[in-house]
């Protein structure tokens, strides 16, 4: 009997490729419940049980500060369900299901009347879907079985009523296209989560993160390990500090594979002057959202690759090193280069190439498997799992405790940045102040 529950975050982009939200995708049926049963029932126990135990992995924490969009089905609307959960927070997300029942129009008046947004998957042209645009701010449109006739003319009476639209399962560059194409609002699936308008160049590290490099280094007595984990939240931060550690520069009989070897290479003081040049190359820039994303996801990665490494079996990498390979797998959307001229210059072990370029190897069946998860591919997953003898039921802890650190970390890494946009702004009025008069 499989009871195990997946549970993954994905993002919802506007034709910007600026985040918008999340979707909130589970999978999950307790078959001791399913047998014998109408499958709605099944369903909504199915579904009953994912989100109890969604709620019990700390998502308080996990769903705050974004916009998230979660399906209910009716017997969770019922249960009052959404009302855990903020409605500043919260994208009420029904299907047909939902609009056959007998009572989804008090249901979904209700919700709507408490300030919860309302989305419909999957909107069709009949009357149960018409009658309930009142209460609907998204429309969510299936593109892969939806004719562009059908879609043209949902978006038109939509646009007509202010209702926002969003493109579901965009998987390929047409669908993309077609997106674009209608002017939707929004897109998500697989393509649009790994889509990114313009590559970043020489800004492509976070910020708020080099700041706090910045001020660790200038410390009179900085703390080494301090300095180790700043740089190895950052993918383009890692990437440089390993890049300069074996250049021609230092003569090295032995390469460089870690940041900690880096920094005991560079030494303080070279590290500082590396820290200094970075700053002074990029005083003008600043990095777009988009790549912020990226990083965001190339930590995400890195956390989730180091921490299944812990249950597969027959891995030719350590744990550190698949570390690296999660962090370095979103390097050809932040730096100027395909992935295989960037892996040339660092060096990676032969297996984590291999992995990244070919997805081949048992790295690669582990880092496919940090791929599977992150696009709800679920049958890809257990597959994988099982290969690797990774437990099926531990995936979903793994991953949201992964996410939990990064989303503390990245926290932590905006306040920094608040606080430096803050304290930059006290010292020029200051200045100000203190200026002669006539001086500008």
């Amino acid at each position: 009997m499989n009871t195990s529950k997946y549970i993954v975050r994905q993002p919802i982009k506007d034709i910007n490729n600026h985040i918008v939200g999340y979707e909130i995708l589970y999978h999950g049926e307790n078959t001791a419940f399913s047998a014998g049963e109408p499958k709605e029932r099944a369903n909504d126990f199915a579904a009953a049980d994912t989100i109890y135990n969604f709620l019990t992995l700390n998502t308080d924490k996990l769903l705050r500060g974004a916009l998230h969009f979660m399906t209910f089905t009716t017997t969770l609307l019922m249960k009052k369900t959404p009302r855990l959960f903020d409605k500043n927070e919260l994208v009420i997300q029904i299907d047909d299901s939902v609009l056959l029942h007998p009572l989804a129009m008090h249901m979904i008046q209700q919700y709507a009347r408490e300030g919860y947004k309302i989305a419909v998957n999957e909107f069709q042209f009949a009357p149960r879907y018409l009658g309930m645009l009142d209460n609907i701010d998204y429309i969510k449109l299936n593109f892969k079985n939806t004719s562009e006739l059908s879609i043209k003319n949902i978006v038109e009476i939509a646009r007509s009523m202010n209702k926002k639209c969003i493109a579901t399962n965009i998987d390929s560059e047409a669908l993309y296209q077609l997106a674009q194409k209608m002017k939707m609002d929004a897109m998500e699936g697989s393509f649009v989560a790994e889509k990114i308008a313009v590559k970043t160049h020489n800004s492509g590290y976070m910020q708020s993160n080099f700041f706090r490099l910045m001020v660790a280094v200038t410390q009179d007595e900085p703390d080494v390990e301090q300095i180790e984990h700043i740089i190895s939240v950052d993918a383009t931060l890692t990437y440089g500090l390993l890049k300069i550690a074996n250049s021609r520069y230092f003569a090295l009989r032995r390469k460089v594979s870690s940041v900690r070897q880096a920094i005991m290479t560079l030494g303080l003081s070279e590290l500082k002057q590396w820290v200094y040049l970075l700053s002074a190359s990029n005083a003008e820039n600043q990095m777009d959202e988009g790549a912020e994303e990226f990083l965001h996801l190339s930590f995400m990665r890195a956390n989730f690759c180091s921490n299944l490494i812990g249950y597969a079996r027959d891995i030719p990498i350590s744990k550190p090193e698949a570390y690296l390979m999660g962090m370095f797998s979103t390097l050809n959307y932040l730096i100027d280069a395909s992935l295989e001229e960037i892996l040339e210059q660092i060096p990676v072990q032969t297996e984590i190439k291999e992995a990244l370029l070919h997805h081949t190897g048992r790295s690669g069946m582990l880092y496919d498997l940090a791929l599977s998860y992150e696009r709800a591919d679920w049958a890809r997953s257990e597959e994988l799992a099982k290969e690797l003898g990774v437990p099926t039921n531990l995936l979903t802890s793994l991953y949201f405790s992964c996410m939990e650190e990064v989303n503390q970390i990245w926290s932590d890494l905006t306040q920094q940045a608040v606080g430096q946009v803050d304290a930059n702004a006290a010292a020029q009025d200051a200045a100000a102040a203190n200026a002669p008069k006539g001086e500008s």
